[in-house]
């Protein structure tokens, strides 16, 4: 489910933020090379908004474990504790006031085996453009690098893209993911959800 979204598609592809592994056991810091992951996610993006009747009307799941995400219940960090714990943090200057209130995320968690995400619903085309409206200083902004799940109100298709693999899994109808591998700005593949798919070692 993480990796490719619900079963059911005609069919599937991997978007490879980095090639596979050239051979077993290699670790990713030594892959030949590295595709820029938000260029590669806006353009799928860009072609999927063409295969569904529900561009402006899509939802998105942001890992709740993605380190800019404070949950609204996460306890608030106490700056004397953190410097007792990690003695390097003396060094830094604070950003955070003590205290601080944490960034509070609009809509509801939704959950899966293993993982939870924030639920977001807005048009496809503003993907990857959200921050926070009350945040902490220097805050970054959450991107479009940050989507764990997309997919139209129709049900189109459906991009995952878990915290793990070196790639997104894309479920749609066999024409678009045909389309997509075809499209030379693009490194896609075709992918079978049930096969063992191809890791580099951590």
């Amino acid at each position: 489910m993480v990796s490719f979204g619900p079963s059911g598609f005609a069919a599937y592809a991997r978007l490879r933020f980095v090639p596979d592994p050239a051979y077993e056991g290699q670790q990713e810091a030594d892959a030949d090379a590295v595709n820029d992951e938000a260029e590669q996610l806006r353009m799928v993006f860009d072609v999927l908004a063409e295969h569904t009747r529900t561009p402006r009307d899509c939802y998105f799941c942001l890992w709740e474990g993605t380190g800019d995400i404070v949950r609204p219940d996460s306890p608030v960090p106490d700056e004397d504790e953190d410097a007792a714990a990690y003695p390097e943090l003396r060094a830094q200057p604070a950003r955070v006031p003590k205290h601080a209130e944490p960034p509070r995320l609009p809509g509801p968690l939704v959950s899966v085996p293993h993982r939870s995400y924030y639920l977001f619903h807005g048009a496809l085309s503003e993907a990857g453009a959200w921050s926070f409206p009350e945040g902490w200083p220097d805050q970054p902004r959450l991107d479009i690098t940050h989507i764990a799940f997309a997919w139209p109100a129709d049900h189109a298709w459906c991009v995952a893209n878990d915290v793990d693999p070196h790639w997104a899994g894309i479920g749609a109808d066999a024409a678009v993911i045909d389309r997509l591998v075809a499209d030379p700005r693009l490194d896609v593949v075709p992918a079978d959800p049930t096969a063992e798919q191809p890791v580099y070692l951590w």
